[in-house]
């Protein structure tokens, strides 16, 4: 792990998680630059990005080791999750806002107003407490210290949640959206949902297998499917969009350790490393020509609007679904036969990051499928890719971001390149639209102005104390 020079005074330097348990150690030099000591954390954590902490201070990838002024010593290492890794859906309820967490608990909103980008109805009640925030396709639902809700947006797709209320004061763990309605966990396992009635706004047809037990919940665009603590899989929502899962309900009884959604079906993992699909066959509920590869050893699924991708545990990855859209990677095949770490996708379109930090790219060429003209800074150091509906932005070790796909919808970062040059330590996607969170808490926005990607007006908000941001 030592770098390969032998210039300037040896640092014997360990990295330690927010616990203290030691994540790697080495011997660096002290004109090298900090972020040997990120890629040195990434390496042991593949999609997550971090923070390195000296002491109580942030330490910047493009500072020089030296800085640290001493021989050896110890570093933090805060783990931050990888952008749209905590959303169980994130490919097709795409909004048109975002919506940011502060420091103090408070919220601030941007974008399309009728799609949650107009906080003002509930502003008052944003000012502090605020513990997370989670989206659908045109609303926000924001979890308080307290455990109640506050909802805002459209209210036919889950802004309105007064007719569930009473339910919401107190004890809600987590909020999921799928692209129409919201779906609550509350933390006796029991699970609140409102917004579109047809579209998984309405579980009363499975109430009474939602009372308890339930760690998870997982939405596509018009359904939800709920994980119980015994491994099987609740399904609720629009018939032929994932909400009826009759035909594999045998399947579905247990051993169910994720669930993921896209436009029109779900895909399980279970537990001996099978994969279960459902729902519409043209987005991937149908995966009858793979499924001998999909009997054992997978470790993650995941989803674009058409089709879905399983990571194996030897780094390969099987797709199926739409081919135009990202079911059909046989043009770069023989890439993804090993090393692939973390899969992202986004409309019609997926990105690969392999352990050595490079990218590979299939699907809609115009969304994003194809990258060739940055392929040249994308082949090491990429620790994360974010999508959103149209476009890529990849995160490298040094903290900087690169972008392609649809130039008018985040595609095209050049307005704001000499921000995102280093720092960035999360990015997220809406719809057409991205967001990144820098080190030092400030936000910068790029894409279509309308959809949020000009925060102007709220800027002198987004300077510093921003944890996150959500779409």
């Amino acid at each position: 792990m030592a770098s390969s020079s032998n210039d300037g005074s040896a640092l014997e330097i360990t990295l330690v998680d927010i616990g203290g348990h030691e994540i790697t150690k080495g011997t660096w030099h002290g004109h090298c630059k900090a972020h040997e000591l990120f890629q040195a954390a990434y390496k042991s954590k593949p999609g997550f990005l971090c923070k390195l902490l000296h002491g109580s201070e942030d330490l910047s990838p493009q500072s020089d080791l030296a800085s640290l002024g001493q021989s050896s010593g110890h570093l933090t290492v805060v783990w931050i999750k990888a952008g749209g890794q905590e959303k169980q859906f994130d490919t097709t309820h795409r909004s048109h806002a975002f919506a940011a967490v502060r420091s103090d608990g408070s919220v601030v909103t941007w974008g399309q107003a009728r799609g949650g980008g107009d906080s003002s109805r509930v502003e008052h009640r944003l000012q502090d407490g605020v513990a997370q925030v989670f989206g659908s396709d045109s609303a926000f639902a924001a979890v308080r210290s307290d455990g109640s809700v506050i909802t805002w947006g459209d209210a036919d797709r889950g802004g309105d949640s007064s007719h569930v209320e009473h339910r919401l004061q107190e004890g809600v763990a987590r909020v999921f959206g799928n692209a129409w309605a919201f779906a609550a966990v509350r933390s006796d396992g029991s699970v609140v949902t409102w917004g579109d009635a047809d579209r998984g706004g309405d579980s009363s047809r499975v109430e009474h297998q939602l009372q308890q037990g339930v760690l998870q919940v997982a939405g596509n665009a018009k359904a939800f499917a709920a994980i119980r603590s015994d491994g099987s899989v609740i399904t609720w929502g629009h018939a032929l969009g994932g909400g009826d899962s009759s035909h594999v309900e045998h399947r579905l009884q247990e051993g169910v350790v994720q669930v993921v959604g896209n436009a029109g079906a779900f895909a399980a993992v279970k537990s001996d490393g099978s994969v279960i699909t459902w729902g519409n066959a043209a987005c991937g509920g149908d995966s009858s020509h793979v499924e001998h590869r999909l009997q054992t050893d997978v470790v993650q699924v995941v989803g674009n609007a058409w089709a879905f991708a399983a990571v194996k545990s030897d780094g390969s990855v099987i797709t199926w679904g739409n081919a135009d859209r990202g079911g059909d990677s046989s043009r770069v095949e023989h890439r993804l036969q090993d090393g692939v770490v973390q899969v992202v996708g986004n409309g019609s379109v997926f990105a690969a990051v392999k352990s050595d930090g490079s990218v590979i790219t299939w699907g809609n060429a115009t969304g994003g499928g194809d990258s060739s003209h940055v392929e040249h800074r994308l082949q090491e150091g990429v620790v994360q890719v974010v999508g959103n509906a149209w476009a890529f932005a990849a995160v490298k070790s040094d903290g900087s971001v690169i972008t392609w796909g649809d130039a008018d919808r985040g595609g095209d970062n050049s307005r704001v390149e000499h921000r995102l040059q280093e720092g960035v330590v999360q990015v997220v996607g809406n719809r057409e639209a991205f967001a990144a969170v820098k080190s030092d808490g400030s936000v910068i926005t790029w894409g279509n102005a309308a959809g949020g990607g000009v925060s102007s007006h709220v800027e002198h908000r987004l300077q510093e104390g921003v944890l996150g941001v959500v779409a």
